[in-house]
């Protein structure tokens, strides 16, 4: 479904604020992987996902999506094949518009606008049914403006929304992070629901380490702006904190030194 093969990116280049960002990252990702991804400030977590979503230029290497070159596809492009969700509520939703209008847009991303009625009755019955699975009571809700969700609420109906096309890629972006720790739960098992229903391929960033260990079926940690450690299938399933600090400390040669991390 994806391959990024040797991808670098340096921001600041030449000067003394120079940032090495990505070194010869590479990754391939099956139709159906969930990944998490885990590392330190700056291991070049969210800077892949950027990368990846075409809203960093890449200095060199490729990235190829379901056998297609994206590599110098603009971000409004790829965006008809992605799906993102990123740490702030705020974003991805229109907060003075409805609930219903804004899986309508979501609904309508990549297609032709006409002069039809905004939204049919069909539509509100599909999105009503969706709304129905995230088990927060918004179907009973639809016209209320999204500025008034609560950011659990919030977020969740982006999650939604990311996913109403079936992208072929999703990208959550430390999508719990400005939670707190029984909302962000809640979140966590929407997406894990919702990949599972509609076989999704996601990647995602989190700071948490058990949450990296517990969701996806594969378990990736960066470090330096570099892929240290892949860990999948049974390997992972044993996998827990400690022994993920003794891998990190055994190929990196030094302690992990983050503290959102270690005490999430």
């Amino acid at each position: 479904m994806l391959i990024v093969n040797g991808l670098y990116k340096t921001f600041n280049s030449g000067t003394c604020n120079q940032k090495e960002a990505l070194i010869n990252t590479s990754i391939h990702v099956r139709q159906g992987d969930f990944i998490s991804i885990i590392g330190g400030n700056g291991a070049g977590k969210s800077t892949l996902l950027n990368c990846i979503a075409g809203v960093y230029p890449i200095d060199r290497g490729s990235i190829v999506i379901e056998n297609t070159d994206v590599t110098n596809l603009p971000e409004h492009k790829r965006a008809t094949v992605l799906g993102r969700v990123f740490q702030d509520p705020m974003m991805g939703t229109a907060s003075n518009m409805g609930i219903e209008e804004n899986l309508a847009l979501a609904y309508r991303r990549g297609k032709k606008r006409g002069l039809s009625w905004g939204i049919s009755n069909k539509e509100r019955s599909l999105y009503k049914e969706q709304l129905k699975t995230l088990g927060l009571g918004l179907e009973e809700r639809m016209t209320t403006k999204v500025g008034l969700l609560s950011n659990g609420q919030r977020q969740a109906l982006t999650l939604l929304m990311a996913t109403l096309k079936k992208p072929k890629l999703l990208l959550l972006d430390e999508h719990t992070a400005a939670l707190d720790p029984k909302t962000a739960k809640k979140v966590l098992e929407i997406t894990d629901q919702i990949i599972k229903e509609h076989n999704l391929t996601a990647m995602m960033v989190t700071h948490n380490m058990r949450d990296a260990i517990k969701h996806g079926n594969r378990l990736i940690m960066m470090h330096e702006g570099q892929i240290i450690l892949d860990i999948n299938g049974e390997d992972k399933k044993k996998l827990t904190v400690e022994a993920l600090l003794d891998r990190f400390g055994k190929v990196s040669g030094e302690e992990f030194a983050n503290d959102r991390a270690l005490l999430s």
